[in-house]
């Protein structure tokens, strides 16, 4: 990826005094210019404006990961600011590289628009990318910008880790299925979105910027984690992932889920199962992790399931899930 596209530090965003600016009347290389990074730390020893970036990983593991949101299926700018857009894609790719018990470091950002967008949509958005990866120290090196009919925001990011990575594929028959951070509290605020309104506050703010509980990948990792996942399109289909690369099944406890209030209103007032949110909802990024019985899990995680012989099924209470069990691309 070329990082003529770089984006920036939040203190090297220009010219946020022209308002009516579009991305089309400023150019690419001026909205490049807008962006582009002013400071880095010293692990960065080549930023934007060359062919690549050169950054330093200390440990010698690098992870790497992509994803990509899409305007009008992962994100609605009537729904969502443009900071909390970028809030939500750096997230998503920060989330990855902590269900592998690594730390992010770096980002590129690859961003299409069409020429009529607010080149201050732009700003925000990598406002937010870069005050997202600030959490964990990360830092935006470079990335592509393009024209395009609607927007897309690509986010490649490179970890690293000072031990093996805990993959998906290391659940074992016996180990307890434990989660941390919040569960169903976005997937509720997208229903409440879908259904025309803005309440309740705390769920549609859980939808537009979510909370990843970063620090507990590596001390997961560091506390015997057998397999661990980003829970990215609800647990029992992320859980499926785990299940069927370890070739075990997972059945979940559903007395082990505490249903948030919020939560609990929303499903009184549109007659919906709080369950569903809570066992299918997307995009909090909670953290699901499998431990050793003898072990257990460690202290802030929440034993809501046991790894049971099988072949790739996740079953509640010993039934399997009756309905779509997340979100799937293409379904």
């Amino acid at each position: 990826m070329t990082q003529d596209g770089g984006m920036t530090t939040s203190a090297g965003i220009h010219g946020r005094n022209d308002p009516d600016l579009t991305v089309g009347d400023v150019g690419e290389f001026g909205l490049i210019g807008r962006v582009a990074p002013q400071e880095h730390s010293d692990r960065v020893l080549v930023g934007p404006g060359d062919d690549c970036a050169y950054v330093t990983v200390a440990s010698g593991r690098m992870l790497i990961s992509t994803d990509v949101l899409v305007e009008g299926r992962h994100f609605r700018r009537d729904w969502a600011e443009a900071y909390d857009v970028g809030r939500r894609a750096a997230a998503a790719n920060l989330a990855d590289v902590m269900a592998m018990g690594g730390v992010a470091t770096a980002l590129t950002v690859g961003f299409a628009a069409p020429a009529d967008l607010p080149a201050r949509w732009a700003e925000d958005l990598t406002r937010g990318i870069v005050d997202e990866a600030a959490l964990v120290g990360a830092e935006v090196v470079g990335g592509d910008v393009t024209a395009a009919d609607g927007v897309v925001v690509s986010i490649t990011v490179v970890g690293e880790t000072d031990r093996e990575p805990v993959l998906r594929s290391g659940a074992r028959v016996g180990d307890v299925v434990a989660i941390t951070g919040r569960l169903g509290w976005a997937g509720a605020g997208l229903h409440v979105l879908g259904r025309g309104f803005r309440s309740p506050r705390v769920l549609v703010e859980a939808y537009r910027r979510p909370e990843p509980p970063y620090e507990e990948g590596p001390r997961g990792a560091r506390e015997g984690a057998t397999a661990m996942i980003d829970v990215s399109d609800g647990l029992l289909a992320d859980l499926a992932h785990i299940a069927e690369e370890s070739s075990v099944g997972i059945d979940l406890d559903a007395d082990a889920f505490v249903v948030p209030e919020p939560i609990a209103d929303v499903a009184a007032a549109t007659n919906a199962d709080p369950r569903t949110f809570l066992l299918t909802g997307g995009d909090d990024h909670t953290l699901a992790a499998t431990f050793p019985a003898d072990r257990g899990a460690p202290e802030g995680w929440s034993v809501v399931g046991r790894v049971v012989e099988g072949e790739g099924d996740v079953t509640v209470d010993g039934v399997a899930w009756d309905g779509p069990a997340g979100h799937e691309h293409y379904r």
